[in-house]
């Protein structure tokens, strides 16, 4: 195996970015678990977490649990009030997540929104409107981008010229169910938004990101429920094809079919294609072996590479976006980027063919 000229390396890991009270940030909704991983990445970075509200006590305690050092509010506008705040960081219900991000744009605070960050098109014009109304930011957790070591590193190789052009990015994102511990709300595609909304999100996000397209057309998208008939409302598999208007390809599917047997929640991959070579991600494992995820395969002229980063490369997304806050500036991520991705998602979902008829599964279950 010929390893010549293949000298890549991760960039430094990032220091935090501000001392600490310099960004003050807060969480309001907490319905899903990576308002955790959103948070605890911004205090890395620098930010002081000084508040926390939802309407459900058994939420805010276990938040509290992580985060000691966090004030439960008493409501959200006494969040929204405190003119300390710089940002305001939430998971709640995916439906209900513009209108927070909303009313915490209009008290001048800016927004950080779990992925995904709304679930209609009606929600993301409101959005786009609020954004140049109150002149703050409405970023997005795009967690299996810019909360994994490995697509960070991804980033790094293409900017340094690794593989050349990106011509095709495919990526899949297998979820776990876990249905005895899902809440009401995940069965329902109204407030979840549908797969290619939701999980997909996050696969277009990077096929927009590696390739560098600031645009899309989404060539075809399916959802299905193959399996799960008690819960009609669940899209349990899709798949989208997109062209960017770099002229690259894009190929997202997702699914909630991730065996007992799998050692973690999802055998996430990305596959990125370019003129002069192809990186693979195998973000979360490995599998047949038992040395966990963070690999990162590079095949280019200067021979094959297999990188184990985990702990080496950190997350520069989270210093760049309380930068980014302080300083008016879009280094971590653009906001017509973060529309869209989001946009395109809830494109495919609206387009997308049904290959399992609902009224026969909802049949089933009656």
């Amino acid at each position: 195996m010929n390893h010549t000229h293949v000298d890549f390396t991760p960039a430094p890991r990032p220091e935090p970015v501000v001392a600490d009270g310099e960004f003050v940030i807060a969480a309001v909704g907490l319905n899903h678990p990576h308002i955790y991983g959103m948070c605890e990445e911004l205090i890395n970075a620098g930010a002081t977490l000084k508040w926390v509200y939802d309407a459900d006590a058994a939420l805010v305690d276990a938040f509290t649990r992580k985060f000691p050092q966090v004030s439960v509010a008493s409501s959200e506008e006494q969040i929204l009030e405190d003119p300390a705040v710089h940002l305001v960081a939430s998971a709640a219900i995916t439906s209900d997540r513009c209108a927070i991000g909303i009313r915490a744009m209009e008290a001048g605070k800016d927004y950080f929104a779990d992925k995904a960050p709304l679930t209609t098109l009606d929600q993301l014009a409101e959005a786009r409107d609020a954004v140049v109304r109150t002149g703050r930011k409405y970023a997005v957790y795009y967690s299996e981008r810019v909360h994994v070591e490995t697509a960070v590193f991804a980033e790094q190789l293409i900017e340094q010229g690794a593989i050349g052009r990106v011509v095709q990015v495919v990526g899949f994102g297998p979820h776990r169910l876990n249905a005895a511990n899902r809440p009401d709300w995940f069965w329902t595609k109204e407030q979840y938004g549908g797969i290619l909304t939701d999980i997909g999100s996050h696969n277009v996000d990077q096929i927009l990101h590696y390739t560098g397209a600031t645009d899309a057309t989404v060539t075809s998208s399916a959802i299905a429920n193959y399996a799960n008939p008690e819960h009609p409302g669940l899209d349990d598999f899709g798949e989208a094809s997109f062209v960017t208007n770099t002229g690259a390809s894009g190929y997202v599917r997702c699914d909630w079919f991730t065996p007992d047997g799998l050692q973690t929640w999802g055998d996430g991959r990305t596959f990125i294609l370019g003129t002069e070579g192809f990186i693979e991600q195998r973000k979360y494992m490995n599998l047949g072996a038992d040395d966990g995820g963070g690999h990162l395969l590079l095949a280019n002229k200067g021979g094959e590479r297999h990188f184990q980063v985990t702990g080496q490369v950190g997350y520069p997304y989270f210093g760049r976006l309380i930068l980014d806050c302080l300083n008016r500036t879009e280094h971590a991520m653009t906001q017509e980027h973060a529309f869209k991705a989001i946009e395109l998602a809830i494109i495919a979902q609206n387009q997308a063919t049904e290959l399992t008829g609902r009224a026969q599964l909802q049949a089933a279950v009656s």
